[in-house]
């Protein structure tokens, strides 16, 4: 033992002491590890600090304890008066409230089984730091009440600080975990039935900076309106190339532009990026503000921006009939849609149409209104369409992996109440889009990795073979054959089983089941390819308005590249740099996410509120032991809790994801039909439950 102590890693010599004894003094590990000087104490220190955060390690107080099968570790949920509920995963264990310590909703905490009663035993993060709800005038004063029960009383400790109205919108800050809960005014966003202010809040509660410093205000407020000549010195003029942008609609920052030329071998594809880097230098207050907030939040009603809407709806919006700055990714494919060469340069565009995705759909539809409308840059786009139907081709070949999702569309009133939510039919031309983004993505990641520059690239690593057995299981549960292997499993694998399905259900059920198998693409400063797209090679390089990581790939382009800096040492330090940025994003991101998922559970909650006792038809989304999950055809998603299956007692079967009736065998499973009724509705929490009909 000694021999392996002396030997093996910090974290691996570390378990093997607390196996053989759970409690630990920092100065007991150090004598049992033979710590002999500083470096040697500070790698212990880390590696518990790191234990800990894999929960694997407990400091109480002075000592170090080992988390065993004699805890639990989990995130709380407050359901009633008496009792919390604690889960990790599918598992869950109960604690009275009484061995709660002062443990509060969504706290993460370890639990101490035990046949007596669980007991809360510490508390490792918090869950709740902002709440929102309404301030209200009562006998005894102003008071606060949340708009989510979180069954508990508030002391507010600063209301003398502001001038009160009754029934106003606020958010609050946690100061004081106990019982009241301590709390203090941090905003106050108007009348609680004013247009917006419902989302705001829910925006300011998940700390969401909605506000730009004073110093970024004064740094916008100095960046040009219009592009000058001294700033054309170098740059590619594409100014007579005939270029378009593509949005939506409503779009009001547009940060790429498309131009396409037929050639001898095939196609010449210019795909045209603000160049925001050039406004926004590295370390300026701009530059630290976009890093903290990562990428642009698009919630129901607003959008967030990374960049202020001066620069992302102004000077770096490649609006129509103005010469804008830009990147250009010049990019050579043969007339199969193969990447035969690429040149990334500093431009200047102007802009000759600015078009819409329901437009060129007409226009490839053959409407003739659009057709004469657009027969300026009807050619181009028409041969677009043609070396898009080819990009998808090569797609194809490759093995990307086209899962069957789909996305909400949300209609707010002029009051910004919901009156409708649908699914939003998606047209060739913005798939003609996605195709030239992704070409352009992947020859920057090319070209950066050939001129050995450093980047920030867009990875999504293998999954877990465990997840993807999962999908086995259930092709076995539903009949279908599938003859590939977890652990040596390919994009293309997966994309050629989903392809063989017929039955339609079948095949939505398991791509479904494969795309929640697959891991959480991220950022990172290697370019170790995406498995969901079958890349070798990939980056964000296409949306600097919106995106941090795009904006980093346009500076590096512009330092080590254009400036032709060959400077080895700055380009390691760089590295280094860039992969914490990557982490930062790709948190930023994964927040970004949750709160456009938040608003719209909140949104179709609203929705719902009016439809209680209505009959739907729906299809069984999740499975779980607490019941399962039903979506409607427009995407509103409720639970049918187990308690409401009067008819019998069902157990879950994780390997099939099924409900089954322990009498009646009846049993529910993902793909099913059914039909149900919507019986309540939680607005705070943004939960809708139905039974069945």
């Amino acid at each position: 033992m000694a021999f392996f102590l002396k030997g093996a890693p910090m974290k691996d010599r570390l378990i093997l002491l607390f196996k053989e004894s759970p409690e630990r003094t920092l100065s007991s590990l150090e004598q049992q590890l033979h710590i002999e000087n500083k470096e040697q104490r500070e790698d212990l220190k880390d590696t518990l600090a790191q234990m800990e955060d894999e929960r694997l390690v407990w400091k109480d107080g002075d000592v170090w304890r080992w988390i065993g099968e004699d805890y639990f570790v989990g995130r709380l949920k407050d359901i009633s008066k008496f009792e919390f509920l604690v889960v990790n995963g599918d598992q869950k264990v109960y604690v009275r409230k009484s061995n709660g310590m002062d443990a509060f909703d969504r706290d993460e905490v370890l639990v101490r089984k035990s046949a007596g009663g669980n007991r809360i035993i510490h508390i490792f993060k918090r869950g709740i730091e902002n709440i929102t709800g309404v301030i209200l005038k009562t006998r005894d004063g102003w008071k606060f009440r949340s708009d989510v029960d979180l069954h508990t009383a508030f002391r507010l400790t600063n209301a003398k600080e502001f001038s009160l109205a009754n029934n106003t919108k606020a958010v609050v800050k946690v100061v004081d975990y106990t019982r009241p809960l301590g709390v203090k005014i941090i905003r106050l966003l108007g009348p609680a039935s004013q247009k917006g202010v419902d989302i705001e809040a829910m925006l300011y509660e998940n700390n969401v900076r909605m506000e730009f410093p004073e110093e970024v205000i004064t740094e916008t407020s100095k960046v040009p309106s219009t592009v000058s000549d001294r700033e054309l010195e170098g740059r590619s003029d594409f100014r007579d190339l005939l270029t378009v942008t593509i949005d939506g609609d409503h779009s009001k920052d547009f940060d790429d532009a498309i131009s396409l030329e037929k050639t001898d071998k095939g196609y010449r594809l210019y795909v045209h990026i603000a160049d925001v880097s050039h406004y926004v230098k590295e370390d300026s207050p701009l530059d630290k503000e976009a890093l903290l907030r990562g990428n642009s939040v698009y919630v129901v009603d607003r959008v967030v921006p990374m960049l202020p809407f001066e620069l992302s709806n102004g000077i770096c919006s490649l609006n129509p009939d103005v010469d804008r700055l830009t990147l250009t990714a010049v990019m050579d494919l043969d007339n199969n849609g193969n990447l035969m060469d690429t040149d990334v340069v500093e431009s200047v565009i102007h802009s000759d149409k600015r078009c819409t995705y329901n437009d060129v759909n007409r226009l490839l539809a053959g409407d003739p209104a659009v057709q004469e409308e657009y027969q300026d840059v009807r050619d181009m786009l028409k041969n677009f369409e043609e070396l898009t139907h080819k990009l998808q081709a090569r797609s194809k070949e490759r093995g990307y992996i086209s899962f069957s999702t789909k996305e909400p569309t949300i209609e707010l009133d002029d009051k910004g109440r919901p009156v409708n939510i649908y699914v939003a039919e998606r047209g060739f031309s913005e798939q003609m889009i996605e195709e030239a983004m992704i070409m352009a993505n992947v020859a920057v990641a090319k070209f950066l990795d050939e001129k050995k520059i450093p980047g920030i690239f867009r990875v999504h690593e293998t999954p877990d073979p465990e997840k993807v057995a999962t999908v086995l299981n259930m092709a076995k549960a539903l009949n279908v054959p599938a003859d590939f292997y977890p652990d040596e499993v390919s994009a293309k694998d997966i994309q050629k089983f989903l392809d063989t399905i017929e039955d339609e259900t079948s095949r939505d059920v398991l791509s479904m089941v494969a795309l929640r198998s697959m891991q959480k693409a991220r950022y990172d400063s290697e370019d170790i390819g995406h498995f969901g797209l079958a890349l070798e090679d990939y980056t964000h390089f296409t949306s600097p308005i919106r995106r941090y990581s795009d904006l980093v790939v346009h500076r590096m382009l512009r330092k080590y590249f254009f400036n032709k800096n060959a400077d080895q040492t700055k380009m390691k330090g760089e590295r280094r740099k860039i992969q914490k940025e990557a982490e930062h994003i790709s948190t930023k991101e994964r927040e970004a996410i949750t709160m456009e998922r938040l608003v719209n559970d909140y949104e179709a909650a609203r929705y719902m509120e009016k439809k209680v006792g209505q009959r739907y038809q729906g299809t069984v989304v999740g499975v779980a032991n607490f019941g399962f999950f039903v979506e409607l055809d427009n995407t509103v998603e409720g639970l049918v809790p187990c308690h409401s299956l009067t008819d019998d007692f069902y157990r879950y079967d994780e390997g099939t994801m099924t409900l089954e009736g322990e009498n009646n065998h009846k049993t529910y499973r993902m793909g099913q039909k059914v039909d149900v009724v919507c019986t309540d509705v939680d607005v705070p929490r943004g939960k809708i439950t139905f039974g069945l009909a």
